[in-house]
């Protein structure tokens, strides 16, 4: 038997999604809860190993082996990890390999001051913003681009073209922005060094050409700047 667990998370206090000796992380908090839960060793596979400090709002992951009792497993977890569902699954589902596209918000405090409220929630940027610049960039990034430069250059990754499905910049609340792009994968960094970079082109620091000459392939040292973790969510996987 499968079961698909739908998971949210805080990844502040954490190390990332995958296992490492010597660190904390959300695998290992959820492993060691579903091991005393159903007693038995249980080894997840995850839609998207996010990085330090990285949060989700639907991650997705997968075992073989029966759901267990939400209350159960939750009450074993630490506040900052919840289990919202769990259900059993077709017998060939796979969280990782099977999913069509996922789908990640970047929120920006985009305003002089900053909040307590969103401290480690969003990146506070008190610069100008140009608006009209930000929604041309993420128009820009719809279809299928070589995002070579949004990636680290020490990177496993042979494949660099990814299908952006959709991407466009939202108004959140109490000034916040939210940069929503859905994909069929992503590289390690690409959505912070994306908002990094068109952030300075809404500031009038790069031009929205050389934004999209980006997206034709090249080097990461031609791309801006790294937004740091704290503003990115994994919101959605599909399948």
């Amino acid at each position: 038997m499968i079961t698909r667990l739908d998971i949210a998370y805080d990844g502040g206090p954490f190390a990332g999604w995958a296992r490492q000796p010597g660190r904390r992380t959300v695998q290992e908090e959820l492993e060691r809860a579903l091991g005393i839960v159903l007693r038995r060793e249980v080894a997840l596979t995850v839609a998207g190993r996010t990085d330090v400090g990285v949060h989700a709002l639907g991650q997705v992951a997968s075992y073989e082996g029966p759901p267990p009792r939400l209350t159960g497993v939750n009450a074993l977890l630490p506040d900052e990890i919840a289990v919202l569902a769990a259900q059993g699954a077709p017998d060939d589902f796979d969280a990782r390999a099977g999913a069509r596209s996922r789908t990640y918000c970047y929120r920006v405090l985009a305003r002089s001051a900053p909040s307590p409220f969103e401290r480690g929630r969003a990146l506070h940027w008190p610069y100008r913003v140009d608006r009209d610049v930000l929604d041309a960039c993420a128009r820009a990034l719809a279809g299928e681009h070589d995002f070579t430069a949004f990636t680290p250059t020490e990177t496993d990754h042979v494949r660099f073209r990814r299908v952006v499905l959709e991407a466009a910049w939202r108004d959140g609340a109490d000034d916040v922005l939210e940069f929503w792009i859905e994909a069929d994968a992503f590289m390690r960094q690409m959505n912070r060094v994306l908002v990094g970079t068109m952030l300075q082109v809404a500031g009038g620091r790069r031009t929205l050409e050389s934004f999209t000459r980006l997206l034709q392939g090249a080097h990461r040292r031609d791309a801006g700047v790294t937004a740091p973790a704290h503003g990115l969510y994994l919101a959605r996987v599909r399948y």
